[in-house]
């Protein structure tokens, strides 16, 4: 029966979700976001550290430091994670025309030049003169007036994970726009004295010309509001992520993957970080306004609270191994795979004790996670803990990232704990089964080798 069920997965769902993985524009975009995690990461901690006087003494002196500077701290916020899509289109565009063979950085260049054509800059008019007048006799006024910037203006908004939908398509766009022009040689070609910098230039003067045109007909002469069409679109699919629901189907897909050899993770994040990415970016900026934080289930969630370990929350298996393990071979598999679980490390685990394609140790893989979101998922939204407003490096243990995560809420440490101790719990029957089953191999092969 388990054979039957392995060939069926191999054979029917394996190789096609394999090859959508794969599939050149989602590819393109997994590895154009992918890019943008260490600015992510890093901005994040600069969110974390403005906002720890919500969780220091009034009376520190580093606390009173912090509050006022706290808007200069968030700068680098702003700059950075604030306006992820600007950075991730670029990378989606070098991505998607390396893989045509193309110029990688023109691929970049038109793409977020075809993004940046669906931004509207507005106009901030001047202050009237009768307001001048005004001004002139009122200091605040005037202080306020200069503060006020005047001309084009670009609303941010629109840069961050707001415009990430709109992003993805106008880096797929302009990249085929640029690869049709290459493939119809329909493209000013150069002598080939000319050198090759100047030359890739001039060959991308048609695609530019062809994109600029396009787009800006339908943003800015038209005035179509891509940006609005695609937020009405989209919004039923956001809200649709941040559900239970759908937290513990995507856990379920990624972990059944697994158990068969597959990168579940990397199978359901190549379609869901989009939208993970959407849901944190929403959390940070209300986070950074001091508003209600809206999602519970952005991608931090799932790393802290469900993935501790590593996928399958296969940090109490690795302790299980190290600490009650009566076989030879689970006590070197625990102190082999506890060290790299402590850092959400499980390949040493997912393929030595192995969980792939193991009909014992497969179940509470599966299991572990899902109770764990669920567990984590009430307590999020009962308020007993912070909603997740930051990107930790994937790294660091469990309860120091949850800290950083929740925005220094030490109350996310002390669940990611929690949840180390209920994974123990589910994984301790499948485990003594299991390690049972080695000791008893063992005793066997020491048998057979004593009769020879």
């Amino acid at each position: 029966m388990f054979e039957k069920i392995s060939q069926f997965m191999d054979e029917k769902l394996s190789t096609p979700m394999a090859k959508l993985a794969e599939q050149r524009h989602l590819r393109a975009i997994r590895d154009g976001i992918i890019a943008t995690l260490p600015l992510i990461i890093v901005s994040s901690m600069f969110m974390v550290i403005a906002f720890l006087p919500n969780q220091m003494p009034e009376t520190w002196a580093i606390t009173q430091f912090i509050k006022e500077n706290q808007f200069k701290i968030l700068l680098p916020y702003r700059m950075s994670m604030y306006i992820m899509t600007l950075y991730a289109v670029f990378g989606i565009g070098y991505s998607l025309a390396r893989s045509y063979k193309l110029d990688g950085l023109s691929g970049g260049i038109m793409a977020e030049l075809a993004y940046l054509l669906t931004i509207i800059p507005k106009l901030v008019p001047q202050a009237s003169d009768a307001v001048k007048e005004l001004a002139a006799t009122s200091p605040d006024l005037q202080g306020y007036l200069d503060s006020v910037a005047t001309g084009f203006v670009i609303p941010m908004g629109s840069l961050g994970s707001g415009g990430m939908f709109i992003g993805i398509l106008a880096a797929i766009f302009a990249v085929e726009v640029f690869r049709f022009t290459e493939t119809k040689n329909f493209k000013i070609s150069m002598p080939p004295q000319v050198p090759a910098s100047v030359a890739r230039s001039f060959e991308a003067l048609v695609p530019t010309a062809i994109i600029l045109i396009v787009v800006a007909t339908i943003t800015m002469f038209i005035g179509v509001d891509v940006h609005g069409i695609m937020t009405k679109l989209v919004a039923p699919l956001v809200s649709a992520t941040d559900t239970l629901p759908s937290v513990l189907v995507i856990i379920f897909i990624g972990m059944l993957f697994w158990t068969f050899g597959i990168h579940g993770w990397s199978i359901v994040g190549t379609v869901a970080r989009p939208l993970w990415l959407t849901l944190l970016d929403n959390n940070s900026a209300a986070y950074a306004a001091g508003e209600a934080i809206p999602h519970i289930g952005p991608e931090p969630f799932y790393q802290w609270f469900i993935m501790i370990g590593g996928s399958g929350t296969t940090i109490g298996l690795a302790i299980l191994f190290l600490l009650k393990s009566k076989s030879a071979y689970g006590k070197a598999l625990g102190k082999t795979a506890f060290i790299p679980a402590i850092f959400n490390i499980n390949e040493p685990m997912i393929f030595g004790a192995p969980i792939v394609l193991n009909p014992i140790l497969m179940i509470p893989f599966i299991i572990a996670p899902m109770l764990s979101a669920t567990v984590a998922w009430l307590a999020t939204s009962l308020g007993l803990v912070n909603r997740v407003v930051a990107l930790a490096p994937w790294t660091l243990p469990g309860p120091i990232g949850a800290y950083l995560a929740t925005g220094g809420d030490w109350r996310g440490a002390v669940l990611n704990i929690v949840l180390i101790l209920l994974s123990i719990v589910i994984y301790l029957p499948f485990f003594k089964i299991y390690d049972n089953k080695l000791k008893a191999e063992e005793s066997g092969e020491a048998a057979s080798e004593e009769i020879a």
